[in-house]
């Protein structure tokens, strides 16, 4: 076997998935837009380590967006809950800049049920 190869997964070990993690993240949402970071496409990568630390990248709609510290800390609170989780950090990033396009296809559907037309 490569010695680089991962001998367990995250749920073989307690920890939550990829998937778990971003299903947590979907009750977090942007004040200003009716829509869950998830499906917005804010979330550009989740890592957690084995120790149950969880980083999460991510990026706002707008650099400047005055909810920042509120969307981080909706972020790691939902995360935290996980069993299993130990740590959440999150780091937000501006490149590559977020557009309508990163939404996933729910997103737009809601989106368009607000009225915005994407």
């Amino acid at each position: 076997m490569d010695d680089s190869t991962p001998t367990t997964t995250p749920a073989a070990t307690g920890l939550p998935s990829n998937d778990q993690i971003l299903e947590s993240l979907k009750v977090v949402k942007d004040p200003e837009i009716p829509v869950n970071v998830v499906d917005l496409g804010l979330i550009y990568g989740v890592d957690i380590d084995a120790n149950g630390a969880v980083d999460i990248t991510m990026t706002l709609t707008s650099v400047g967006c005055p909810v920042q510290d509120l969307i981080r800390a909706d972020a790691e609170m939902a995360v935290g809950r996980l069993d299993g989780v130990t740590d959440v950090n999150v780091e937000f990033v501006w490149t590559p800049p977020w557009g309508p396009d990163k939404m996933t296809e729910d997103g737009k559907r809601q989106m368009r049920m607000f009225g915005f037309n994407v």
